[in-house]
């Protein structure tokens, strides 16, 4: 692969390294309020005011201009909102780069009073090392939460449980604003107000500059930041059935000198989710049978405070802090049934178990920046420390009783678990232009984690309680991991690369009171990246490859069971290890006027692949996460806009890719080797009246592994909105999951036994919310979003 790619790089160079030519580059600013001015028109004119060569800034405010002649002319900058501003500009050398620095323009009031703002950026833009995807006006991205938008990005599926995953594959890092965040934690996400995104980044392939974490990439949610002079903000209400209660204020206050920024979100949730389960064992040649019906009903209350403040030192420093709490408290209900009959279909035995838990988290967290830019355009130095703690405490309450062929009641159970964490994490960035196209970076960055969980389960024996089953330990998790990378940038004519490398050294202790586990672990890797892109007229290619590592999250290493169900049971594993990928990606973009083309294949071999493994002991299924040997994934991706006309807008993707899976565990062979696929359909329709109407259809294919076949899986969601109130308020309705398709049906099979079970986690929910925003006329508002300083 090594040779491949450097064949690439020679080729390139050798076609358009001697395209030497005029560059000029430089920075637009608000001239008041500093801030960077994305999509700014700048375009230079000679003598008889004929263009010469135009151009935009980008999301920085930066833009490069090549190819410029010899002699004397005029640089125009032009930007909606804003004064026009004019700079001679003289050219003495052909070959001479040209830096202007920072551009300052000043707001137009007069302008600004009278102008509406129609047009909206791309929903799909390919940058060099991410696919950006703007949330817009849909219908659904107005309503819900984060993890509703998630939903409608090309790629990403978010399940019931609020699990987050990209290209059919879970091992994703979820940043917020380019950070990790609190808000990702505990199914936060579904916290945050789809109205307060802006985009999000789908990265499969990151640079170096990012976290190796995370086999199937990255996905980076930007928040709307603050952009109005003076007071604004919204207020936005929210009521479902099941009971789905939403209150979520964002107040902001901005001047010269300083930001502030605040959102709140109060809610209260209702769940209702329904199992079955089917099976057969054997024993000693006998064969038994299971009906097993699971109801939930599950109560979620969530308290969520972010507020922040960025002081403008002066034009080139900046210091942002912040605070998270999120609190939450879930009261939840489930109700089991157990039917057992023989071989000869003779109702064997019905137990019944009832359980009733409840449990609190409370995370807190703290972020400090400094962000320091230069007179340079694109040099930038920053600081970042963050600092994060929660506690959760849980209490599970358990009684069963035997209904048939007599009643019993047996001793109740109760579980107990208490666990706190505290992380510490220090960054710091810099990025330095070598010239008007080339840009070298480097970074540290180390985070200090520590958790300690206790587990203590106990069984009543008349007015005593015992502990149960010998399970009561207290485990506590140390993990260190350091990292420095490096990256260098550069472009020669339409050619566009990125070489970076970054190294992690990782060190974990896994030790517990009862000294059952004590396991010390240290790993150094490099993480080597490439990103090649090639700028066609009105297209995009681009080739990246990463090698990215996937660490086994908290909850697959504690060995702590829950004791709910009596037939199956989810165990972690301390022994897991981390599995390793390398990921190479092809992707091309073609815009025309009404229909965007976005085709990609891509490759990715993961070594110690981890998964799911189900085995039968003393008549309970235990599931625990192992690594395998490898698996390796091939696949090609289709996503397409098409815009026909200015009143329909409709979206499409398919994903299919194969796979093959090598490894064994507990002498039993785990090869498998199959295919599936993805799709999804959304349409989007403008009506009179001010109305919206949005449709989306997921779909994924039947999926398979050595010991579990997925049945196809599929949903739809729709919703309608309008606006009210002059454009300051909009009233949305939509329906998730409607008429309640999303139903996971899969069947695990054994040498003794087979499972077929059937989850319904959500049923379907219907929710009608109020938005209303104040301060939208604010001259600034029409301006494109800037950047956060915390992105």
């Amino acid at each position: 692969m090594k040779t491949i790619i450097t064949s690439i790089l020679i080729l390139f160079f050798h076609l358009f390294g001697h395209a030497q030519q005029t560059t000029l580059s430089g920075k637009v600013v608000d001239k008041s309020t500093k801030e960077t001015l994305p999509y700014v028109t700048v375009s230079v004119k000679d003598n008889n005011l004929k263009t010469i060569i135009i151009g935009v800034t980008d999301d920085q405010g930066v833009f490069t201009l090549e190819g410029l002649p010899v002699g004397k002319m005029t640089v125009f900058f032009s930007f909606v909102g804003y004064q026009n501003y004019a700079q001679p500009l003289e050219i003495i050398s052909v070959k001479s780069k040209i830096e202007l620095g920072i551009i300052g323009l000043s707001t137009d009031a007069v302008q600004l009073n009278a102008v509406e703002i129609s047009g909206q950026k791309p929903n799909i833009s390919l940058k060099l090392d991410k696919k950006v995807f703007e949330v817009g006006k849909d219908v659904l991205s107005q309503n819900g939460s984060a993890n509703d938008v998630l939903n409608g990005v090309p790629s990403v599926a978010v399940s019931p449980t609020g699990s987050v995953s990209l290209r059919g594959n879970s091992s994703v890092l979820v940043l917020i604003n380019g950070r990790q965040s609190g808000l990702t934690q505990n199914n936060a996400l579904d916290q945050i107000a789809a109205d307060q995104i802006e985009r999000i980044e789908v990265i499969a392939n990151p640079s170096s500059r990012y976290d190796a974490s995370g086999s199937a990439g990255i996905i980076n949610i930007i928040l709307k930041k603050n952009k109005k002079s003076g007071f604004s903000g919204q207020v936005r209400l929210v009521a479902g059935s099941p009971n789905d209660s939403r209150l979520n204020p964002s107040i902001n206050y901005k001047s010269d000198k300083i930001n502030i920024f605040s959102n709140f979100s109060i809610r209260s949730s209702d769940y209702v989710g329904l199992y079955t389960t089917n099976q057969a064992t054997v024993n000693n040649g006998t064969t038994s049978y299971l009906d097993h019906v699971q109801n939930e009903d599950r109560h979620d209350d969530g308290k969520l405070i972010y507020i922040g403040a960025d002081y403008f030192i002066d034009e080139h420093r900046t210091i942002t802090a912040a605070f998270l709490k999120n609190a939450t408290e879930d009261n939840d209900k489930t109700h089991l049934l157990y039917d057992y009959s023989n071989a000869a279909a003779t109702k064997d035995s019905i137990l019944t178990r009832e359980g009733k838990s409840l449990e609190k988290r409370d995370y807190n967290q703290f972020e400090f920046n400094y962000t320091q830019t230069f007179k340079q355009p694109v040099k930038k130095w920053t600081i970042d420390v963050q600092y994060d703690w929660w506690n959760s405490d849980k209490d599970w309450n358990i009684s069963t009783q035997r209904l048939y062929p007599t009643v019993v009641t047996y001793p109740g159970i109760r579980t107990n678990s208490i666990g706190n964490s505290k992380d510490l994490l220090v960054q710091s960035d810099f990025t330095q232009p070598i010239d008007s196209l080339s840009v070298f970076e480097f970074g540290v960055k180390t985070e200090i984690r520590k958790v300690s969980s206790n587990f203590l389960a106990e069984q009543q024996e008349e007015s005593d309680w015992n502990i149960y089953q010998n399970i009561d330990n207290d485990m506590n998790y140390n993990e260190t991991i350091a990292s420095a990378y490096t990256q260098y940038s550069n472009k020669i004519s339409r050619f566009n690369y990125m070489l970076g490398l970054r190294n992690e050294f990782t060190k974990i202790a896994i030790t517990d009171i009862k000294n059952t586990y004590n396991d010390d672990k240290k790993y150094n890797r490099l993480f080597p990246t490439v990103n090649l892109s090639y700028k066609f007229k009105a297209s995009t290619l681009q080739l990246n490859y990463s090698k990215r590592i996937n660490r086994p999250p908290l909850y697959a290493l504690y060995p702590f069971n829950e004791l709910t169900d009596i037939n199956s049971q989810y165990v972690g594993n301390p022994d897991l290890n981390p599995s390793f990928t390398d990921v190479f990606e092809l992707a091309f973009l073609k815009t025309w006027k009404t229909f965007t083309l976005n085709p990609s294949v891509y490759y990715q071999w993961e070594s110690g692949y981890i998964q799911d493994f189900t085995y039968r002991e003393n008549d309970i299924f235990y599931t625990t996460p192992i690594n395998i040997q490898h698996e390796i994934r091939s696949g090609v991706e289709i996503s397409t806009l098409y815009n026909p006309l200015k009143w329909l807008q409709v979206n499409m993707e398919m994903n299919f890719y194969h796979f093959n899976q090598k490894g064994s565990y507990q002498q039993e062979d785990l090869d498998y080797e199959g295919q599936t696929y993805t799709g999804r359909l959304s349409t989007q329709i403008k009506l009179p009246a001010k109305l919206s109407f949005q449709g989306r259809y997921n779909f994924r294919g039947e999926q398979q592994n050595a010991q579990t076949k997925n049945a196809a899986l599929q949903s739809l969601d729709f919703g309608l909105s309008k606006t009210l109130l002059k454009d300051k308020a909009t009233l949305v309705f939509d329906v998730s999951n409607a008429f309640n398709l999303r139903q996971n049906k899969s069947t695990t099979t054994g040498t003794d036994y087979y499972v077929t079970e059937n989850s319904i986690p959500n049923t379907a929910r219907y929710r009608l919310s109020f938005v209303y925003r104040f301060n939208l006329t604010d001259p600034k508002a029409i301006r494109q979003a800037n950047n956060a300083n915390r992105n």
